[in-house]
């Protein structure tokens, strides 16, 4: 696991992880926490017949999963004490097939908004040790003051 060591980092870096790490679906689908960095998280997930479609690819819901939890953190490493962030909408775009051993998703965010944080991802296949990028995407994510939501960890 690649970690930044930005001064003062360290209680975000543990808030990303502890928000990750409590989601069942990530533990679900084996999703891996590779490195989270100021206004940037890595995640990856290893292929395997549960997260693949009908004709052996990673499948799109999986990639889709990748940049929704990617791009949430990356925004949330980013905001004030006392808030977090929330899914508003995301895109992507399919570029090629995911086909290899696992899935490597990078995001990084925009801009750090007051309301709202832009933030772009890619995802990229790995096979045999080279990344082939499969899909980009463009998420916004909103800011949301923490109180006010049950429950909610960021």
């Amino acid at each position: 696991m690649s970690e930044t060591a930005e001064p003062g980092f360290a209680t975000i870096r543990e808030r990303i992880h502890a928000g990750l790490n409590g989601q069942g679906m990530l533990h679900h689908l084996d999703v891996r926490i590779d490195e989270v960095a100021p206004g940037r998280v890595v995640l990856s997930l290893p292929f395997r017949k549960e997260v693949a479609q009908q004709n052996g690819f990673f499948h799109g819901g999986a990639i889709g999963f990748l940049v929704d939890d990617a791009t949430a953190a990356a925004a949330a490493t980013v905001v004030r004490d006392g808030e977090t962030v929330l899914t508003a909408e995301y895109k992507i775009n399919f570029v090629a097939p995911g086909v290899g051993e696992r899935l490597v998703c990078r995001a990084e965010t925009i801009k750090a908004g007051r309301t709202l944080i832009p933030v772009e991802a890619r995802v990229y296949a790995v096979k045999d040790g080279v990344e082939t990028l499969c899909a980009v995407a463009l998420a916004s994510m909103a800011v949301r003051a923490f109180d006010r939501l049950k429950g909610g960890q960021a």
